[in-house]
Order: C-alpha cells, then structure tokens, then sequence
C-alpha cells in the first residue's frame, strides 16, 4: 500500500493493472470488467472493457440511495438574483424527467445530443439524461457565434438540439434562439427536435413540428422513472470541441468508465474533496472544467457542486462586488473551490479588504488552471485569502490534471510558477523537438509529452477521425509515438514542471528562441501591471519581435504619454533584470483590457494577427469587442 505521493505515482506507472484495479473499485460496476486496459492497438487504449456502468448512477443514483437529502446541486445566479438547490433525489427526479422528455424526442443510445445553453440547472440535468440514457452529448458554449455551432452541429449530427431562449453576462442578455436558428439553416444536417428552455429574457421564434418546450414535457414527465442503461467502460460518453490548426473543428472524444474512473479518484487524491463536504468550480459546462469538475466529478465523489451564473464581480441585485466568490464560499461553506488565473488577476483590479470580508474557515484550497499560474498573481491571491494556491495543469484531451500535487495523498510545498509533478497514470517527458532524445537534466527545456498509455479519463480519439487523432497528437515528434502536449516545459531538479508555453508561442527574435509566457511572467511581476498578452510580430529585421500589451493596474499611471513612457520604461527595466536584455520586447502599450473568450483565455494569435495586419480569424468567442479596439488602437499607435 502505497503511503507517499510518489509511491503513489510509481505504483502507477510499476503496476498499472493492479493500480487502475484498485481505482476502479471507487465507482459502481453492473458487470465486472474483462481487463484493465487493452492495449492492442496504439497509440488507441480501452480501459475497463467488458466493463458496464453508467456516469449518470454513479454521479447520482447511488447516492440517491444512501443520501437521499443531502444537497447535490446548488444553482447561483446573480443574472437573475436567484438561488436554488437540489438534494441527491431531487436531482435523480430531475434526470429522470429530463431523459424521458429526451426519449419522447426519439433520442436512444448512442445518438447524439448538442447542448447550447447557459450556465442553469436545466443543462446540468440534460448532461445526466443523456448519459444516464447512453447516449452522446456535446455542450457548445453558450452564445457561440453562428457559423461556429453550424459547424458543430454538422460535426456530431445530433438527433435533439437542447437550448434557451437567452443566456445572461453582466446583466447584459444574449438571445441564444436567433443564433441556434441561424446555425441550424446554416448546417447541412437538421435535428429532429429543439427541446427549448425558456427563462422569460428573450423573445424565441418557434419552428412548428421541430422545436418543443421543456415547460410542456416537465410537466408531462415529471413523476418519470427512467432506468439507467449499462453501456460498456468504452462507450463515448460525450465529445466536446476543442481548438485546432484547420478551420474544422476538433471533436475530443471520451468514454464512460475510465473516465468515471479518472475522475472519483482525483477528486479525494488531488484535491483532497470528500463526500459532503461543498465544491464550486468557477468555470462553465461549455468547457471540460465545467463537465469533469462542476458536473460529472464532484457528483460522482458524493459532493454539492455550486453551479454559478454571473461576473465574479458582480452581486446580486446587479451591484458590483467584488467579493461575491468569497461570499459563496462562506454562505456554503466550501471546502474546495477551483478556478483559473484569469479570474483571479480579474479580481486583482479591485479592493484587497474584499478577500478577507468573509469566514472562509470552510476552505481548505484554491486550484487554478486554464493557463499558466504566474507568481504575483498566484502570491496576491494566496495571501489575500490566506488559504493554499495549487495549480494545476491540464488540457481538454486529457480529462483531468496532469501535473499537479496530490495533496490529499501527502502534503506537498507549492513552487511559484510551478502546477507540480506528473500525477498518478502520466509518463511525463521532456523532449527535443527536432531530434525526439528525451531531457533529462535538470532546466532543460523540450516539448512536453506523455508515454502510452495514457491514463483512464483521457480522449479515444478525435470524434469520427482516427487518423487526425494519430497524426496531430503521436507523430508530431520525430522518431518518437508519444502525446505531444504542443507545450513548452522544464523540470527542476526535484521533478517539479514549469510550462513556458505554447510550442507555437515561441517568437525567434536575432536568432534567439523567446518563449512568450517567460516575458509575461516578468513583466505581470511588476506591481502596476495586472495583466500582460506578449505575442511575437513580424520584424523586417530580426525575423520577429516581442510586442507586449499590458493593462495597468491604476489607469492613472498612464494616463498622460509621459507616465506611459515613464511606466513603460519601468517595465522594460524589469525585463532587462529577470531575462536580460535580449527578451526586452520592442514596445509596451497600456490597454484598458485583453481581448479574451468568454471562458477567459487570451486570443493571442489573434492579437498578433492584427499586429501585422492580417486578418484576426473567428472571433466568434469574442468576450467583449471593445478590448479588440483597444489592442488595434495600441498596434496602430506602436
């Protein structure tokens, strides 16, 4: 029995049938499977076949039966001041009604569902129908552009299309119908049915014979009893779309029992979640954070998820506050709360006092993930709240983290900079991009890779595609079959990772290899700054340079041309002192705000497109136009 984290891990990797064996016990089985994992075709793994289960009875189901009232899902919306709960079998009731509604539209195992919803209950329960039915579901991010969700839809070919009348941002409501319908004349293959939620915030033209509201089948089905369907360890549970270097979209494919199994045992062993207790992830179902940590894993850990709709600096009632996250977690005593870097350098623009206005005695820790933790945020953060900050780095394909610490295993000291070590199931190497030789001393950098397998929980394959699942993920290094994670990282002499960045965020500057993430960090380090983007921009000279575009902390500090000049000038000072003068980018332009997605990421590619005037691409997930101005008022003025 393993008793330290890296025990833990090197059982893993040692024993990886006996390891996953053990881990599997965490879930319900209907039928024992045949192995652990078969890995007859690489760089393709089946883990647990011959294995049935389901993910709507072990996120609900079987704690419906031991708990019947303990809270499941809580709902916050501060969009519409409106705070709901459900406990264990309110949920199961929800479910139940939600998939016979889905039966009644002709859905059946293995057809496809697409979601285009807002953050309600209503999309939880529609994840959980499908599954608990054995069918496919893929939640687009609300307010989705058009042609974007055409290009989905034509992608899973749904049988039903569940919707909203309008989502709501900032008080700000989004009519989601005129866009669904748009998307659907727009795409070649129609849904049967459009199964409509309707909040009351927009007006929603109905399409006779195809759409249907929820209201009418809720209440037609609400004392159902609908029974789970066993499906196999490698049934699709759902596909979710992700980024890639082709306009067509990128459908990262899952299953159903090593999933299950993936995510029961991060929950008490990274993030250290008992069944109970409260978790509130911050982010949306529209992304895999929202499916493994809001829906799927802290249901299946026997936890009450927080669900939230709204801005993290906005109260209810419309008011700013800045101090609402902190609020939750008091009101609902949260143990364990995850979010991303982003939100937190959000909540850096606003009064310090706000961390420290509520009894967070509840929390045991703050995860980020979603992009690279720089150091001043993740310092700000932790010594606001006072409570431990744990990165945590992980992508869509992979389901869940992949270098972390696990914290409920053994204890671990946090490094700045750093999300941690390779977690339980990942073989994490680090590789010369052109050669494949893999680094091992200490401060080298390479590509990041994992061996095969990779662990339960991660992608099959890209949805109705092998050969770009193999091509684009296993033979992007020479001579090496290995996932490439397409970032940058180093490893400290104590095994601790640091990713620097996209491999394709790299700017070649002179004949030196910048790393975008590296000129970031140092200049988010000084304290006027609350957020940086640096992108590399075509240079006649130098083949590229760094331009940075930085969002001061106090507008004030750059509000004539001469305390910009003085700030920037800091700034590259700063840069000069942490990296040297070779990484000092060409200019620093003070913007008012980045141009993000609506999850928070920064458009990179797309601000430097528009550096050297080229045309931005799909700005579909555009969170707020206005930043975009800023930066081509800034590139336009440097």
């Amino acid at each position: 029995m393993a008793t330290t984290a890296a025990e833990f891990i090197q059982q893993s990797l040692d024993d990886p049938e006996t390891f996953w064996a053990e881990q599997a016990r965490r879930i319900d089985w209907h039928k024992p499977f045949d192995r652990v994992c078969d890995t007859s075709n690489p760089p393709f793994v089946q883990w647990f076949p011959g294995g049935l289960t389901n993910l709507c009875h072990n996120a609900v189901d079987r704690h419906a039966a031991t708990h019947p009232d303990r809270a499941a899902l809580v709902w916050v919306s501060t969009e519409v001041d409106q705070e709901l709960t459900w406990t264990t079998s309110q949920l199961l009731q929800e479910v139940m009604t939600m998939a016979a509604a889905l039966q009644e539209l002709g859905v059946r195992q293995g057809d496809r569902v697409l979601l285009y919803m807002p953050m309600i209950p209503e999309a939880t329960f529609a994840m959980l129908a499908c599954a608990r039915l054995g069918a496919i579901h893929s939640v687009v991010f609300g307010g989705f552009a058009s042609t974007s969700l055409a290009a989905r839809i034509d992608d899973a070919r749904p049988a039903v299309i569940v919707s909203a009348d309008a989502g709501s941002r900032g008080g700000k409501v989004i009519a989601y119908k005129p866009l669904l319908d748009e998307a659907i004349a727009l795409a070649s293959h129609e849904p049967a049915h459009v199964l409509m939620v309707d909040r009351g915030l927009a007006p929603a033209a109905v399409v006779e014979g195809r759409d249907v509201a929820w209201s009418t089948l809720r209440a037609r089905h609400a004392h159902a009893s609908v029974p789970c369907a066993w499906v196999d360890a490698t049934h699709t549970s759902y596909t979710l779309y992700t980024s890639g270097t082709t306009g067509k979209p990128k459908g990262v494919q899952r299953d159903t029992g090593g999933y299950a199994v993936a995510l029961a045992a991060s929950i008490p062993t990274i993030f250290d979640g008992h069944p109970g207790e409260t978790w509130f992830c911050t982010s949306d179902i529209g992304w895999v954070v929202g499916h493994s940590y809001i829906v799927y894993g802290p249901l299946i850990a026997g936890m009450t998820t927080l669900m939230v709709e709204g801005l993290p600096i906005q109260g209810f009632g419309g008011q700013p506050d800045g101090g609402i996250w902190w609020r939750l977690v008091e009101k609902y005593k949260v143990s364990v709360m995850f979010s991303s870097p982003t939100a937190i350098r959000v909540l850096k623009k606003q009064d310090p006092a706000l961390l420290k206005r509520h009894d967070l005695s509840s929390l045991r820790g703050l995860f980020l993930a979603g992009e690279p933790l720089d150091a001043p945020t993740a310092e700000w953060i932790r010594d606001g709240i006072g409570k431990p900050v744990i990165d945590n780095y992980w992508q869509t394909e992979s389901g869940w983290p992949i270098l972390t610490l696990l914290n409920g295993v053994e204890p671990a000291k946090t490094r700045l900079g750093s999300p941690g070590k390779a977690v339980f199931g990942y073989r994490a190497l680090l590789l010369d991009e052109h050669t494949g030789e893999e680094l091992t001393g200490a401060n080298q950098k390479g590509v990041l890779a994992l061996g095969y397998p990779l662990p339960p929980g991660c992608m099959q394959t890209v949805w109705g595609d092998d050969e770009r699942f193999v091509q684009t993920y296993w033979h992007s290094i020479p001579g090496r079959q290995v996932y490439s994670t397409f970032d940058w990282a180093v490893r400290d002499e104590d095994g601790y990772f640091f990713i620097l960045g996209r491999t394709d965020d790299v700017i070649n500057c002179a004949g030196h290899r910048l790393g975008t993430r590296e000129i970031e960090e140092s200049i988010s380090g000084h304290p006027a700054i609350a957020e940086v983007a640096v992108v590399g921009v075509a240079d006649a000279l130098k083949g590229q340079v760094a331009m940075a575009f930085a969002v001061p902390r106090d507008a004030a500090r750059v509000a004539t041309p001469e305390l910009a000049r003085a700030l920037e000038a800091e700034v590259m000072k700063r840069v000069d002192e942490t990296l040297g003068a070779v990484a000092r980018p060409a200019r620093v332009r003070f913007v008012s705000g980045l141009p993000k997605t609506r999850s928070g990421k920064l458009l990179r590619r797309t601000i430097q497109a528009i550096c050297e005037g080229r045309d931005p691409g799909d700005l579909t997930t555009l969170d707020d136009p206005a930043a975009l101005a800023h930066i081509r008022g800034a590139a336009d003025a440097a």
